[in-house]
Order: C-alpha cells, then structure tokens, then sequence
C-alpha cells in the first residue's frame, strides 16, 4: 500500500475541507465586526463580559460549529424560513420545530430575563450574533422545495454546486478579501440611512432580505453556469447585506444591554 499517497490525499481533502469551513465563516465574521464597531460603550463593556474578551466576529460561526453535537439538534430549525413566494413572513408558524425568527425571539428574550444567568446569557447571544447572520443570507429565507437552495443546481467557474454554496461562500471567496478587509470595506452610509437601516421588525428584516431571495430566483437558472457577470451583478449587493446584517445586530445588541 502506497502511504505516502494516502497521506497526500488525507493533506488534500483536510486543506480543502478547512478551506471550504473557513469561507462559511467569512461572512458571518464580516457581520460580527461590523457590529462591534457601531456597539456603545455600555453595550460593548457588558458583551465584553459575557463574552470573556472575545469578539462578536470570533464567536459569530458558533451557532454552525456546534451543529456536530447532538445536544444542540433542536436548534438546528433555527438557522432558516421556508415560504412560498406569493406571501410574506408575517409571524406565523412555518414549522412545528421552529424556524428563524423564533429563534431570534427566544435569545432576545433569554437575553432580556435578569433570571438567566451569565452561562446561558453567553450562549443565546453567540446564537444570536450568528442567527442576525443567517437573517441576512438571502438563501435562509427560502423556499422547501429545494432547501434553500441547497437543492437547486448550478455550477461556480465550472464547478458543480448549489445556488445555496454559491450565496453561502463562494462569491466572498472569489471576491478574494478577509473578513477584516470586508469589513473595513463597507460602504459609507450616512446616520440617517443607518438608523433607516436599523428600523424595523426583525419580520420587516426578514420580508427585506426576502425581496432579494426573489430577484436571485427570477435571474438564475438550474444548472446554469455562474461566473465574473454572476459575481458582477450580486457581490456589491452581498456586501450591502452583511453591512445591513451588522448594523442591525448592533441596533438589537444596544438595545438590549442599555
């Protein structure tokens, strides 16, 4: 037997499995920093307690990580919304297991109760920071037809994927930034249009992010091939919706630790 190959191809599959992880990542961290630089004073001393120090950007990905472990499959449902697209989220129950906006709910109030304690405090707002991501992916607010796009087919610079991945990860890893970079990057918005960003319901947000979730759909095809015009017509708008994504996490977090 041919170890060295073996050894070859487990370094080839780790890289590629490490890679693809991190790209996931990205945008999430992209959201978390912002945040953390629209935090006031008071907000970011009683996050930077519960949070030991760390980041919003650090623990923004938590909420995926902790998927591998069983304990936490019932928060799995968290993570979308499934609708169709001749209606709007208006509150209602999308799925007996729970769907996004419930879980966006439940931190908030977990956060708010002065009777939880610091333990679980610091797990429903790394949740949270992550979920006011996943808001924000325009796939998470999808239809069950195809999972979010997870079952709809395409294929990114010759490569096959889904319209999902594609959202997900690929167009920020082509886009070739860090985090950080992204971050600093960010468009420069006015105080009024970000307060007119930060106002809203989280089901206004999520009606919000669905209006492009319906452009994506009429200007994509199954099976097409995705590359630079692809990437030319929606990078700068994905950018938007991370900048909105940390905006309003700030907006949520300033509000609750006053």
């Amino acid at each position: 037997m041919n170890y060295r190959f073996i050894l070859t191809l487990a370094l080839t599959f780790g890289v590629m499995s490490s890679s693809y992880s991190e790209w996931g990542q990205t945008g999430h961290r992209v959201i978390g920093e912002i945040a953390e630089a629209h935090l006031s004073n008071t907000a970011r001393k009683q996050i930077d307690l519960l949070l030991e120090g760390h980041s919003l950007a650090f623990f923004s990905f938590y909420s995926d990580e902790i998927k591998s472990d069983s304990q936490y499959d019932s928060f799995k449902p968290w993570h979308y919304i499934n609708f169709p697209f001749d209606s709007q989220y208006a509150g209602e129950k999308t799925s007996d297991k729970g769907d996004l906006a419930e879980g966006i709910a439940y931190c908030i109030a977990q956060l708010k109760n002065e009777e939880t304690p610091d333990d679980k405090k610091a797990f429903f707002l790394k949740m949270l920071i992550h979920l006011i991501g996943d808001l924000h992916q325009p796939m998470h607010i999808g239809i069950s037809s195809d999972r979010g796009g997870n079952g709809f087919p395409v294929k990114w610079f010759g490569r096959k994927t889904n319209l999902h991945r594609v959202w997900d990860t690929q167009m920020i890893d082509g886009f070739g930034m860090s985090y950080t970079e992204l971050a600093l990057n960010r468009d420069r918005w006015s105080k009024s249009q970000i307060r007119s960003i930060q106002e809203g319901s989280i089901e206004d947000w999520i009606n919000d992010s669905r209006t492009l979730t319906k452009d994506i759909y009429q200007n994509t095809q199954p099976d097409q091939k995705l590359s630079y015009a692809y990437s030319y017509r929606y990078m700068n708008v994905l950018r938007t919706q991370l900048h909105k994504g940390g905006l309003r996490l700030a907006k949520i977090l300033n509000t609750l630790f006053k």
